[in-house]
């Protein structure tokens, strides 16, 4: 039986990205040897999209108060995009210190999740 998930992201400065979603994401982690944490992510849903190419996967929080989490995540000096609008939701991209970015949206759409609020 599938009782998870993992997510790998690849990173440049994979020591900075991780102190990033430990500090200003505030994920809680495990070390599973020399430093190397996983992270304990939200609830998770995922969803497949017609493409021209494989093997292209992207990464998005959920939120349900967008505005709030962007001033949350200015406090703890995260950088962040301005908001745009999308057929689906509003979403801002999250800058990593080793360069990458994730999204983060409030959902237009219904989701898999029976309620938003934790």
């Amino acid at each position: 039986m599938i009782f998870g998930a993992h997510v790998v992201l690849h990173s440049r400065n994979a020591e900075a990205d991780r102190a990033f979603l430990r500090d200003a994401l505030g994920f809680s982690s495990v070390d599973a040897g020399h430093g190397w944490l996983i992270f304990a992510l939200p609830r998770s849903e995922v969803a497949v999209h017609p493409a021209e190419q494989n093997n292209r996967h992207e990464l998005y929080f959920i939120c349900n108060d967008l505005n709030a989490e962007i001033a949350t995540l200015k406090e703890k000096s995260a950088l962040c995009s301005q908001p745009h609008e999308e057929r689906w939701g509003s979403i801002v991209n999250i800058q990593f210190p080793g360069g990458g970015h994730i999204g983060l949206y409030q959902p237009k759409h219904p989701t898999a999740f029976n309620d938003l609020s934790d």
